[in-house]
């Protein structure tokens, strides 16, 4: 009877240490710690060796990378790079990922609240990422004095914005793998499984106008997708323009819609407005750049993603200052691809709106052919202090119901806004309105 009782209390034993066993962790797991705010459980400390600089905020780029104010002993001429050690968010600067949009609100949101900004090296250095142009760091916030600063880059992770990156090798290691595996658990964002609601879900590559414009020679026959102010619209064609926080410039390109838009598709055009645009990418021969042409509407299905679709509105083109010799042969060096690339400055202007000041008009000839359908329109030479020639290309220029002349211009010094064109392989400012040029 002992040893049938010692018998059965032996297999029980046996089964509670395989039932226990098999609840722990398997090896290289962590289990997530239930309801732990894993962002406020690391703390800052300022005794560390780690280098330490409280910032603003200079720019919001996405995510994961934020441009912000720092003393020139810091870094010269005042501006850090910050990309976010530990983190990768979903794109939302080049082609747009799922979750981008939503990450880079997310961080625009705890930064513009925060009362104080603290950044962090991961050693005691500001390292330099494989770009070589953004500093890694650890970003912290609070929204008061009385309050802890938090850690954004955990808060990120822990709220399922941002897949690993290096996470487990640096000093908060553990509970940047902690915060994981907890979004894991909790199936959030990134990890839930479910379509993200600010991402377009068509068979449009989605991505931004500095993505397109940088590569446009490769997205050639390709139907895209992409956010822009509607700059201008002239015969059956709007200009689209859009900000990069990241390299400070303005992209933009013309949308072609001839007769194929009306009703709700046709107003999300209208100047002023913000707008989706879905179309494919064609070389317009006759301009000798690109356009975006193919724009539909369904009304019936009108959450179609194929749809052009108007965003918001009272907006305003940029009308960036610029000068002839920028146009004439400017030069831009941006990073693209992890890598530092050269453009010409009117390669990445091209149809965008600028304004260059102060050009003295040399020479205005006026199309005069019967048979033309620019009858009326004037190519105005200029030019600038330096003695740098600008060409600018009118349509027919009204000043309400009459016809603008050579007359007008012609020895005149003269202030122009317009978009950025180019003819026979040379950049110029095209003038769709008698109001955007102002004579001295």
């Amino acid at each position: 009877m002992r040893r049938r009782l010692f018998g059965l209390l032996l297999i029980l034993a046996v089964l509670a240490v395989s039932v226990f066993s098999a609840c722990e962790k398997k090896p290289g797991t962590q289990a997530p710690e239930e309801n732990v705010d894993y962002a406020a459980k690391v703390k800052l400390n300022m005794n560390s060796d780690t280098l330490k600089q409280k910032v603003t905020v200079k720019s919001y780029v996405d995510g994961d990378t934020t441009h912000f104010n720092v003393p020139e002993t810091v870094m010269e001429g005042g501006v850090l790079k910050a990309r976010y050690l530990a983190v990768n968010t979903p794109e939302s600067t080049g082609k747009i990922e799922e979750w981008g949009k939503k990450a880079s609100k997310f961080t625009r949101e705890k930064l513009s609240s925060a009362s104080e900004i603290m950044i962090e090296s991961d050693d005691s250095t500001w390292d330099i990422d494989s770009t070589g142009g953004r500093v890694l760091v650890w970003v912290w916030y609070r929204t008061g004095e009385a309050e802890e600063y938090r850690n954004l880059n955990i808060e990120l992770l822990q709220n399922g914005l941002a897949i690993a990156s290096n996470s487990a090798n640096n000093r908060y290691g553990d509970t940047c793998m902690a915060a994981i595996a907890s979004a894991k658990d909790k199936k959030l964002n990134i990890y839930s499984g479910e379509k993200d609601p600010d991402f377009f879900y068509g068979d449009a590559m989605e991505l931004t106008l500095m993505e397109l414009r940088t590569h446009v020679a490769d997205y050639l026959g390709n139907k895209v997708a992409f956010e822009g102010v509607v700059t201008k619209n002239n015969n059956n064609a709007a200009y689209v323009e859009s900000y990069d926080e990241d390299t400070g410039l303005y992209y933009g390109i013309m949308v072609y819609y001839g007769f194929g838009l009306s009703g709700e598709g046709l107003d999300a055009l209208t100047v002023g407005n913000l707008a989706r645009i879905v179309g494919t990418v064609q070389y317009y021969e006759q301009g000798g750049t690109y356009q975006i042409s193919g724009l539909t509407y369904r009304a019936m299905k009108p959450d179609d993603p194929n749809n052009v679709k108007k965003l918001g509105e009272g907006y305003s083109p940029a009308y960036k200052e610029i000068t002839a010799a920028d146009l004439a042969n400017g030069k831009v060096k941006i990073s693209v691809d992890d890598t530092t690339k050269e453009f010409s400055f009117g390669e990445l202007a091209i149809h965008t709106s600028v304004c260059i000041k102060d050009l003295k008009v040399a020479d205005v000839h006026t199309t005069t052919a019967e048979d033309s359908s620019s009858k009326g329109a004037m190519t105005i030479t200029c030019k600038a202090g330096d003695g740098t020639a600008v060409t600018i290309r009118t349509i027919v220029l009204t000043d309400g119901d009459k016809v603008v002349t050579a007359d007008a211009f012609e020895g005149k010094t003269i202030d122009v806004k317009g978009l950025v064109d180019v003819y026979d392989g040379k950049y110029q400012i095209k003038v769709l309105s008698y109001q955007d040029i102002t004579i001295k």
